[in-house]
């Protein structure tokens, strides 16, 4: 049934992010029609992938839309493809909310239309020009400039000084600049005036972990995920810490109901992999890091978890050419996991191979990290000399590194 032109609301995609949708002036008459133009302007990625605000991740704002939303009501938008792409390329992959579209390419211009189950003939439509907020904002996350988007979001708040989403983007920025005394301030202040909004405390989450206070980062994404079930990055985040904090079983809870929301996103799958490992869960560790091998191969940590695991389960070769999968793609040629392939190397009999792989990573070590990766690679390489006694006649291999630790 098509909307009746007084259910139908538009809203422009560049401040998509800056309204809430359980303030958004909507329709009252039935089923509603949401149209936003340029929904690619929704998810600016100026921030670094720890920093970025989550009002700006469609994972979050769409599945926001979609929970406030009636079963019958519908969501109509266009995009530009690659911007789209850069911005939220888990919409070509169906993840999350975005399982809910229905993206359809227009032959006749470069504009992506994202449907969602629409009829896309629809007319008539009821806006309004951004808010000065909004303007503010929306100008601050486009832009490049960390320094013009911090000095935008001061702008913003100092003309809305109730504006919980004016003191959250602020907070998000002041990180941004490593002001965290502002970032404190700007979300004390967003909590006070929005105390039941989810992206408060997924924020607040954020900040506590990256200050390494484990407590309150628990704390806030299980505040963020009871206020919000279906947000997966709350839920996602809430394991990741609880496995920090000692809790294995109660994380991989989390990262179930995650998984339920978001089956494809491959960094949950990475955790449950890493947890089942801890747990000695070998063969679900060894499944979900080959899932997210098949979502995301150039995610270099799926291959070096993958190899972890076929290492613990004895499975050398296999490790080995799981640790060589992740080198290859790895431009930062990590030197934990340049240690560990060497030591792979030595379980499959290539002592040459481990030689060299060992001493080049370990000698561009500073001296406290170099210490610790020869410590790791000794007790590993005892424990497989100990499974496959054959390598005993490489005890020269084992000596170097006792001496090298003593030394």
């Amino acid at each position: 049934m098509a909307p009746r032109p007084e259910a139908i609301v538009a809203f422009d995609g560049a401040a998509l992010p800056f309204v809430r949708p359980a303030r958004a002036r909507l329709p009252i008459a039935r089923p509603r029609l949401v149209r936003i133009a340029e929904i690619h302007q929704a998810f600016p990625n100026n921030q670094s992938s720890g920093i970025r605000l989550i009002l700006t991740q469609s994972t979050y704002l769409l599945q926001k839309w979609l929970d406030t939303l009636d079963e019958h009501d519908r969501i109509v938008a266009t995009a530009d493809r690659e911007s789209l792409e850069r911005g939220a390329p888990e919409a070509f992959r169906a993840r999350g909310p975005w399982r809910s579209f229905t993206l359809v390419d227009l032959e006749t211009s470069s504009v992506q239309t994202v449907f969602a189950g629409a009829d896309r003939k629809s007319t008539g439509q009821t806006t309004s020009a951004l808010s000065m907020v909004e303007g503010l904002l929306s100008r601050a996350y486009r832009t490049s400039s960390a320094e013009e988007r911090l000095r935008l979001c001061r702008d913003a708040v100092a003309s809305a000084t109730d504006s919980a989403v004016a003191a959250l983007a602020l907070a998000s920025v002041c990180r941004e600049r490593q002001e965290l005394g502002g970032a404190r301030a700007a979300l004390d202040a967003a909590i006070r005036l929005a105390p039941d909004w989810e992206a408060v405390h997924y924020e607040n989450g954020k900040f506590w972990l990256a200050i390494e206070n484990l407590i309150e980062a628990r704390d806030a994404f299980q505040r963020a995920s009871e206020l919000m079930p279906a947000f997966s990055s709350a839920l996602g985040n809430l394991g990741a810490t609880l496995g920090e904090l000692g809790e294995p079983e109660a994380a991989l809870e989390e990262f179930d109901r995650a998984m339920a929301v978001d089956p494809d996103n491959f960094t949950i799958l990475n955790n449950i992999g890493v947890v089942s490992r801890e747990l000695g869960r070998l063969a679900e560790s060894e499944a979900a890091c080959r899932r997210v091998i098949q979502l995301e191969p150039g995610f270099v940590f799926g291959h070096y978890n993958l190899g972890h695991t076929l290492f613990l389960a004895g499975r050398f070769p296999e490790a080995l050419a799981a640790y060589e999968a992740g080198q290859q793609r790895d431009p930062e040629r990590n030197r934990r996991q340049a240690c560990r392939l060497a030591i792979a190397r030595f379980a499959n009999g290539d002592v040459a191979g481990a030689e060299r792989d060992l001493w080049r990573s370990a000698d561009s070590a500073p001296p406290d990290e170099r210490e610790d990766l020869l410590l790791e690679a000794y007790e590993i390489s005892q424990a497989v000399v100990r499974a496959r006694p054959e390598l005993s006649v490489h005890q020269a291999f084992l000596t170097r590194l006792a001496s090298e630790i003593r030394g």
